[in-house]
């Protein structure tokens, strides 16, 4: 059997030392408290057509089915389609009840109109080009 060297022994105290502060940091309170749930995402938003910016932009609830609301219905919009120019904005409403698409994924907002209209300040004047999943 092989001795212990000074590198392992350093990296068991360095470990113990990183587990004892989490322990101490977070306390057996912490660990027993229960888990806040994630806020409902909400009733759907309201439907809404209207130009802005010079683009037609559209957005309601749909009715496809498949897969997360099928294609019809925004990629994972929940049931929800979004249109510019009457191409589809593939929409993702996430768990706290915001939206993004794949125009502004990093940046959500509060409803799909607002997502709508982010994207074509973004788009600035291009065409949303159709996104093909396969």
């Amino acid at each position: 059997m092989s001795s212990i060297t000074r590198r392992r022994a350093l990296g068991v105290a360095a470990g113990a030392a990183g587990a004892a502060a989490v322990l101490a940091r977070t306390g057996p309170a912490a660990a027993a408290a229960p888990r806040a749930a994630a806020p409902a995402a909400g009733p759907d938003p309201a439907s809404f057509d209207e130009v802005y910016q010079g683009r037609r932009i559209k957005g309601g609830p749909s009715h496809g089915g498949g897969h997360h609301g099928g294609h019809q219905g925004g990629h994972h919009g929940g049931g929800y389609t979004v249109t510019v120019d009457g191409q589809e904005l593939h929409v993702m409403r996430n768990a706290d009840g915001t939206w993004i698409s794949v125009i502004n994924h990093y940046e959500p907002v509060a409803t799909p109109k607002a997502l709508a209209r982010a994207a074509v300040r973004e788009l600035q004047g291009a065409p949303l080009v159709p996104l093909t999943l396969a």
